[in-house]
């Protein structure tokens, strides 16, 4: 990933600096403070700059060297949404890079958040989904917690879901965080944590 290096007396003339030379707004950089004076007769600021463009490109070049060296081809689909990236890969064998029960894309998505955190200095959100699966597996997660949450509101009695990973149990949270009749908790210990569909209490 190409990083620029920049000095100058004070943090922001350093980052003046770096967005006339590099002709971009602020909101374009990943900015980071790696050196610094504060001295009366010496004051110095020096800082480290990444393009956000060539984060992406670090991540595609990351992910497809990775899934080459697994011996298969892969193209891949790269949408923005807000502050989020949104990666779509389709290989030749989407079930391999998937894994039972989602563990091979997890792992894939731990290794390249942690490479990429690690160069910028901050968490960058993105997703990363191999044949929109996850897209499939959200829709199917939401329709799963509402048709769940409709028999706890009639029966009364909670409900034990199967153990899911923290991104799934987020989307069952969301679901029905404002569900009127059933409320929702995690519970248990990783990695068998689960979530318990249960009624509110009726009030008059």
């Amino acid at each position: 990933m190409k990083k620029y290096t920049y000095q100058a007396k004070t943090f922001e003339e350093a980052k003046t600096l770096a967005m006339t030379e590099l002709m971009e707004q602020e909101n374009n950089l990943y900015i980071k403070e790696i050196e610094k004076t504060n001295k009366l007769f010496s004051k110095k600021s020096v800082i480290e700059v990444i393009k956000k463009e060539d984060v992406v490109e670090h991540i595609k070049e990351l992910v497809k060297g990775i899934i080459t060296d697994m011996g298969l081809t892969v193209n891949m689909e790269v949408k923005k949404r807000d502050e989020s990236l949104n990666i779509t890969i389709y290989s030749d064998n989407n079930a391999v890079l998937i894994g039972k029960n989602a563990k091979t894309l997890d792992a894939l998505n731990t290794i390249v958040r942690q490479s990429i955190n690690k160069e910028i200095g901050e968490n960058y959100k993105f997703i990363l989904d191999i044949g929109e699966y996850k897209q499939k597996r959200e829709w199917n997660l939401e329709r799963m917690a509402k048709q769940i949450a409709r028999e706890v509101a009639k029966t009364r009695v909670e409900v034990k879901l199967d153990p899911m990973n923290s991104y799934e149990r987020r989307i069952i949270h969301n679901t029905l965080t404002n569900n009127k009749k059933v409320y929702t908790e995690s519970t248990g210990e990783e990695p068998n944590r689960f979530v318990v569909i249960r009624p509110k209490e009726v009030t008059e």
